[in-house]
Parts: C-alpha cells; structure tokens; sequence
C-alpha cells in the first residue's frame, strides 16, 4: 500500500496546534485565521485515515492517532529547518567540502599560511588536501576531481582554468656541501654547464623543467640529466650523493640536509612563479573565499607590474 505524503505546511498546522490545544491560540500562531487551521487539520487527518484530535466544546485533546504522530512530525520539522540551515550555510559559501591539490615543495612556503587563514575564516569548511605535481593537478582540476590547484610555473593560457600568480621566488643551484662551487656566495649558471644535473620529470611539471632548462639554454649549454626525481626532498637527496647539481626555486632551502649547499644565482633576476589554479566556469561557492585567502605578493616586475599568470581573479 502506498504511503500518502503529508505536506509540511500540515504538519506545521498540526504540531502547533498540538502544543496549543486551541484552535485561537493556534491560529494567531501561524499568523492564519481559524477556519484554514481547521482546514489544514481535516486534509492531514483524511491523509492519516484518522482523527487527529478530539474537538469538545471549550477543549481540544490529541487522540492516541494524535499522541503517535507528534514526535515524527516535530522530527520531520526539526530536520527540514536543520537541512535549509546547512544548505544555507553551503550555498554561502560557509560550509562544505573544497579539494585542493598542492606541489610538495609549497608545504613549506604558501601550503600553511593558507590552510590557517582559511580555516580561521571559514571553520565549518572540509578540507581535502592532496599532494600532487603540476600536470596532475591540471588533469585533476579539468576532470573535476579537486577544486583549486597550488603549482608551479602554471600554462601561460588555458581555455578551461584561470590562475593567480600568488609567489614569485628566485632560483638557487644546489650542490653536494663538498662542490668546488659550494665555496663561492654566488654561482653562474654557466658554470653548472660541465657538471650532470638531478631534476623533476618534464612530464610532472613541463613549465617548470622548461623554465630550469632554458635557464642553462640562455647560459649557453643544455644540462646533462643524470637523473630524475618526482619531489624536490628527492632531488636534493640525490644532489647529497654526488649524482649531481640542481637548479631550483629557493624556498627548498628550508629542506635541511646537512651534505647540501644551497647557492644564490647569476643572473639573480631569474624568478620563478607559484600560481593558484581554478575551473574558470565552477560555481562552487568556496571558490571566492580559497581565493580571497590566498594574497598575491606585491608586484616585483619592471615599474611596479607583476608577471602576468594567465587569466586573473579580479572579479575575486
């Protein structure tokens, strides 16, 4: 036998009036005069196949059909107001679930400002954060798998993703703490050219390992890779054996590795760019706060401009 469904605006009617026990008072309640109450009360009971109440003159009484009814329909209430509020709280953009993905090397520089100021902002928000080089948290941001990226040397243009540069760091080589060139302040790239190179897969961050590349093509030399690492803890790891030199960005100096130098660059003008990545047409509320947390630093290009990153969050 179907169950017939029986309306909120009834059970409203009901559970006040069950609380009242009288129709006047009930209905100045609900703001209604009294022949809808009534109304509202003979729909619900005919759905219910039963009387509802006892109506005697001067007195209003639940029935034991009545007596059962009330705790599911308070509960059914209960749980509608509980549902418009978290919709609510999530339609604005103040609870829910934001996926984002991150290079490792940001765990130490933009990951933990941002985690903080996020949370301190909206503390009903979940947090799903995944470890991921760039080309992964591109295909991941396209298929819908995470919300914002954190990577390195983001594409110049993407028809489906915008970016934000959020950071822009010089480059430093790095070297075995024993290297002939571990002894010098400063080191030109072109006296890397005779020694092998440990570097990220280009197939992990393409503009990225283009951009180390071209550092050594404008130095006038190609690096000879000896090997490759997915993470830059690796990658120095590897440089500590004496595998060979590296060039890159300058915060993973705050990897503590005792047989590792870390060596500023000539030209010190070389910069690489930490960029925050988002599905342009998303209209996950979330968006705009991750966004707003995430402070782009002051420009430091010629005449005051920032490098542009591609399409920009002004309307952010």
């Amino acid at each position: 036998m179907e169950r017939p469904e029986l309306p909120l605006p009834q059970l409203h009617a009901f559970v006040v009036l069950a609380e009242e026990l009288h129709f006047g008072r009930a209905a100045a309640r609900l703001g209604i005069a009294q022949p809808p109450l009534s109304q509202q009360i003979r729909r619900l009971e005919d759905k219910v196949g039963y009387e509802l109440f006892r109506r005697e003159p001067g007195r209003v009484g639940l029935t034991p059909a009545g007596r059962e009814l009330l705790p599911a329909a308070r509960q059914a209430l209960a749980a509608l107001a509980e549902g418009l509020s978290a919709a609510r709280e999530v339609g604005g953009g103040r609870a829910g679930r934001l996926r984002i993905g991150f290079a490792a090397s940001l765990a130490l520089t933009v990951l933990p400002g941002l985690l903080r100021t996020f949370r301190e902002r909206f503390p009903a928000v979940e947090l799903d954060i995944r470890e991921m080089t760039a080309t992964p948290q591109l295909a991941a941001l396209r298929e819908r798998t995470i919300d914002v990226g954190l990577l390195r040397e983001p594409p110049a243009q993407d028809a489906e993703l915008g970016f934000r540069t959020v950071l822009t760091e010089p480059f430093v080589a790095v070297l075995p703490a024993s290297h002939p060139l571990a002894a010098q302040r400063t080191v030109r790239v072109e006296q890397l050219a005779d020694f092998s190179f440990v570097l990220l897969p280009r197939a992990v961050g393409p503009s990225l390992y283009d951009r180390i590349t071209g550092l050594c093509a404008d130095a006038g030399f190609t690096p000879r890779v000896a090997q490759h690492a997915v993470e830059w803890q690796t990658v120095c790891a590897l440089v500590e054996t004496g595998l060979g030199v590296s060039l890159a960005p300058a915060s993973i100096r705050r990897i503590r590795l005792k047989g590792v130098a870390f060596r500023g660059i000539a030209p010190a003008t070389a910069r690489t760019r930490v960029a925050v990545a988002w599905r342009e047409n998303d209209t996950n509320p979330l968006i705009p706060g991750i966004l707003a947390a995430l402070r782009p630093e002051p420009p430091t290009g010629p005449g005051g401009s920032r490098p542009s990153s591609g399409r920009t969050a002004g309307e952010y």
